[in-house]
């Protein structure tokens, strides 16, 4: 049922959205030079590869540094990045993961291949289901970029501190999800709650 309504959801916010996708693809073409996706390698269900698609918000090879974004107005990010990245339309294209099947709606967030390596046994659980264009992490974790834009060592606090904490929660999650609480995710990530 999860992937059916996967297909079904997706599939019919990329026909409605499509004008929006449009007009944000000319936008990012005209504010910068390079492509209007981006896509990163991303590791997934049964801790497999894939490649994610976002709108590209940053300047071409900006992820050659940081793989964490800092702060509010990180110098990487294009003047259209800013908007998209505020109102989270950089993960949009994220449904067309969800329709070809590499992500879910909800579930863990996909990680990057080098934080993936650090998990221990029990994190490794959130590698058993799809990874989710939005989770419960998501939305605890919403102003992220402010956070690590306050610490001394982003990269070491994401690492130590957030990180185990959005696992722990996908772990929770996994361990008691329900299609109703799906549901009731993807309507406060809409929220912003």
């Amino acid at each position: 049922m999860k992937r059916a309504f996967d297909i079904l959801a997706s599939g019919i916010g990329l026909i409605l959205l499509s004008p929006i996708l449009f007009f944000i693809s000319i936008w990012i073409k005209l504010d910068s030079k390079g492509p209007v996706f981006y896509k990163q390698v991303r590791v997934g269900k049964g801790n497999k590869d894939f490649k994610i698609f976002k709108f590209r918000s940053m300047r071409i090879g900006a992820d050659k540094g940081s793989l964490i974004t800092i702060g509010g107005h990180d110098s990487r990010i294009t003047r259209s990045g800013y908007f998209i990245r505020k109102y989270k339309i950089d993960e949009l294209p994220q449904l067309i993961n969800v329709f070809i099947g590499d992500m879910s709606l909800v579930g863990p967030r996909p990680e990057v291949r080098r934080y993936v390596d650090l998990y221990n046994e029990v994190q490794q659980k959130v590698l058993t289901v799809r990874p989710g264009i939005t989770d419960v992490a998501s939305i605890k974790y919403r102003n992220e970029n402010e956070i690590l834009g306050g610490v001394s060592n982003p990269d070491d606090y994401y690492v130590k501190i957030i990180m185990p904490d959005k696992l722990s929660m996908n772990i929770n999650y996994i361990a008691n999800r329900t299609f109703m609480k799906d549901i009731k995710l993807i309507f406060f990530t809409v929220l912003g709650r």
